[in-house]
């Protein structure tokens, strides 16, 4: 087996040799990432089929979708220094098992609680390998071109999978079955179990003997996450000021309060406070919670109106993302090529900015408006620049991070697309249709009301992107892909 890893080298001396099948390993697992992250959003064009043969009411259907995204955004962060204290490919291997079993149960699901239950073990799945993945990613790819080239490659599986999940969706519960969505992925589980131990070597941070993981940290960080999550998914159904959502909300943020006070005084922290003073870093997961809001808003928002509104079906409303999937592909080539030329700051601001013009170009919607004039034009501005941001986005989320936080860094920034997803779902999809509910209740037609809703919140999200966009160009420090970063090449000793 050939060994990812390496001595760390010294200032001057010649870089570490690259493992020639590292490419295969990219493939390897930006193809299982993708399929988890495919079944994030996966289930949403089939919910109505899943509630009719499970028997779910209204509020327990909810949990299909929230039981995966609260126990993946409450346990990344965890999951991700994990793998840099255990071992990335144990972590990896670990997901995978759980992974599988969990979309077996989901596919054979008999009940409503057998459901809930696979989904929160598919939540759990993404929490333990998504870092992992990544974090093998970034010592893989030690070289800045190659490594802006492989995120850009991961970056763009990842949105082609949270797009497709709505096509694939809508084909398979047309044509076969909901339970179909599930289990497609046990093929790519068992691919992946057999070919990873022989293609990946172990990888770990180097720890001393007394060096033992934070479990106060690990306790205070993780519980303060669920409970921000759960507070935002409960704001989906429940007023701001009930305390439903302020409790928990209240609980989470004095709970990470007290991780950092921990962490502070921690021997040896789960979380270094080092870590945040990097502001490139900080600026990136900070706005990655403004992009996903606005991007799985923008995708959960626009199917119910063409199912809705429009009286799409679900194959043809699966079908209509085609073109977002594609759109994406072309902006992570741009962005790939742009970013060694232009700078990182460059192309992730105006990628921001360029996704905001294209919700703006969707927010001009109205009931009985045409796909090509009316839908096609914004998903194909927001796509190409949303996906340019995607590898950029990535280098800047792993500026200047070490073998040791490798796995941390990856942690971070999927916990920030998590809790910006709960934020889309919780803050702007409820703002619209409760503004839609306000509307016909003075008297306007449902389905303009509607519109209205959808309209608002696209422009509230195009506010949000262009937002990001700012604080990128003003905040971010120069991040040069051409010169090689001295802890890029520090690759540690194979155990």
């Amino acid at each position: 087996m050939t060994t990812v890893n390496s001595n760390s080298a010294a200032e001057g001396a010649e870089a570490p040799q690259l493992d020639p099948r590292r490419w295969w390993v990219l493939a390897l697992v930006s193809g299982l990432q993708f399929m988890i992250l495919l079944d994030m959003t996966v289930v949403n064009v089939a919910l109505p089929r899943i509630q009719e043969s499970l028997g779910f009411t209204e509020a327990g259907l909810a949990w299909v979708v929230n039981g995966y995204v609260l126990m993946s955004g409450g346990l990344l962060l965890l999951g991700g220094r994990l793998a840099d204290f255990f071992g990335r490919r144990r972590l990896l291997l670990t997901g995978v098992v759980v992974f599988a079993v969990s979309s077996i149960a989901c596919g054979a699901a008999v009940s409503p609680g057998m459901m809930v239950a696979g989904r929160v073990g598919q939540g759990i799945a993404e929490a333990i390998a998504a870092p992992a993945s990544l974090g093998l990613i970034a010592l893989l790819f030690t070289d800045p071109k190659e490594r802006t080239k492989a995120l850009g490659i991961w970056g763009g599986l990842l949105a082609v999978g949270g797009t497709l999940g709505y096509v694939i969706s809508g084909v398979l519960t047309d044509l076969a079955s909901w339970r179909w969505i599930f289990y497609i992925n046990v093929p790519v589980a068992v691919v992946v179990l057999a070919l990873v131990p022989r293609l990946v070597a172990e990888s770990r941070m180097v720890r001393e003997k007394d060096h033992r993981l934070d479990v106060t940290g690990a306790i205070t960080s993780t519980a303060g996450l669920f409970a921000v999550v759960y507070g935002l998914l409960q704001a989906a159904e429940h007023p701001w000021g009930s305390a439903t959502v302020v409790l928990p909300l209240l609980a989470g943020a004095c709970l990470l309060v007290a991780m950092l006070v921990v962490e502070r005084r921690a021997k040896n922290p789960l979380i270094p406070l080092e870590f945040f003073a990097n502001r490139t870093r900080s600026v990136i997961n900070a706005t990655s919670l403004f992009f996903m809001a606005a991007f799985i808003s923008y995708t959960f928002m626009l199917t119910l109106f063409e199912q809705h509104v429009l009286r799409y079906s679900p194959l043809k409303s699966g079908l209509a993302w085609l073109p977002l999937g594609f759109a994406i592909g072309i902006g992570i080539g741009l962005g790939t090529a742009l970013t060694p030329r232009i700078g990182v700051r460059a192309v992730t601001g105006i990628g921001f900015i360029g996704a905001g013009m294209g919700l703006l170009l969707t927010s001009m919607i109205e009931p009985g408006t045409s796909y090509v004039g009316g839908i096609l034009p914004g998903m194909i501005v927001f796509g190409v620049f949303a996906g340019a941001t995607m590898p950029a986005a990535t280098t800047a989320a792993l500026h200047k991070v070490t073998v040791q936080d490798s796995g941390l860094a990856s942690g971070v920034q999927t916990t920030m697309q998590q809790i910006g997803s709960a934020l889309g779902l919780a803050v702007l999809v409820t703002l619209a249709l409760r503004y839609a509910d306000d509307e016909i209740r003075h008297g306007v037609p449902a389905e303009v009301a509607v519109t209205s809703g959808y309209v608002m919140a696209f422009r509230v999200g195009a506010a949000l992107m262009v937002l990001g966009g700012v604080l990128i160009m003003v905040l971010f420090e120069r991040v040069d892909p051409d010169l090689r970063d001295p802890t890029a090449e520090m690759v540690e000793k194979s155990r």
